[in-house]
């Protein structure tokens, strides 16, 4: 004997071959079945778990889980989806960043096995005056790294809380074609360089973001970078540490690397990545590199 879902089967199905939705969450596959039950002729005892697992069987809903330590987060494709349009539903208006974005615009050769996700907080307190003591303390100390992150696939995905920036020096993307479209959100490359340069080790490391900064002469505007610096705000001053890497990629000119460096003013030393050993000082910058760089 047929069950009311098997009975409504090709109505069922045709909800999900029509939307131009492919990843869902449970609150949303929840939603569709409530609108839909009476029309489908669908008891009130046909739960969550009955439903996925008929769409499992009978239609192509495939589950998706992330374990992260807080929290494990599921989500729902129907057919197969590109990785990034389920990353993508992990937070509101998250977004690719650092290694990933380095990635994405061409600045490495390296395959990495590591997702950032950038996902904003609300505005906080802000961090007090500057200091050169504070600055010296801090960047002796092994960095803040997340630990909000969860093995997929071979790939660790790193889901970052970043500081609220308004989403400046975002791109949106549209990737994919009829209904196999999504938005895909990225930091556009004068944002990537400067995301690379205050956190290196979401980035590959130092020769990693002086290999971006070389790679992207040919298409970054360092007018556009210095101006974007400004907008963010940082306490730190990071513009000594990409001055730097403007200056030892070797691709810029010297009018260029001197034209970002009059747009900024130098009153403290300050450290290219954290708890460096015997770094070497680089006067023209007040910058503090690893021995060796």
């Amino acid at each position: 004997m047929s069950t009311r879902l098997q009975i409504a089967k090709k109505d069922i199905l045709s909800v999900f071959e029509r939307s131009s939705q492919r990843v869902f969450t449970r609150t949303q596959i929840n939603k569709i079945l409530a609108e839909n039950r009476g029309f489908w002729r669908l008891a009130e005892s046909t739960t969550f778990a009955n439903f996925s697992e008929f769409l499992k069987k009978k239609g192509k809903l495939q589950k998706h889980e992330f374990q992260f330590p807080n929290r494990k987060e599921i989500r729902y494709s129907w057919g197969n989806v590109p990785l990034y349009a389920l990353l993508m539903s992990l937070r509101p208006r998250c977004y690719f960043c650092h290694y990933t974005a380095i990635q994405f615009h061409g600045l490495t050769e390296q395959d990495p096995k590591n997702i950032y996700i950038n996902h904003e907080q609300q505005s906080g307190p802000g961090s007090g005056q500057l200091e050169q003591g504070r600055i010296n303390a801090a960047f002796k100390r092994q960095p803040r790294m997340t630990k909000n992150f969860s093995e997929y696939d071979g790939l660790t995905i790193y889901l970052i809380n970043g500081m609220n920036t308004n989403h400046l020096g975002v791109d949106e993307r549209e990737v994919g074609e009829g209904n196999a479209k999504f938005t895909m959100r990225i930091t556009d490359l004068e944002r990537t360089l400067i995301d690379a340069a205050v956190r290196p080790f979401y980035s590959g490391g130092v020769w990693e973001v002086i290999k971006a900064f070389r790679n992207a002469a040919k298409d970054v505007s360092t007018n556009r970078l210095g101006a974007l610096l400004k907008k963010l705000k940082y306490v730190y001053p990071y513009h000594q540490a990409i001055g730097f890497y403007l200056d030892r990629s070797g691709t810029y000119s010297s009018k260029v690397v001197s034209a970002f460096r009059d747009k900024f003013d130098y009153e403290f030393d300050f450290y290219l990545t954290y708890d460096m050993k015997n770094p070497r000082y680089i006067e023209r910058w007040r910058l503090f590199v690893p021995e060796g760089l």
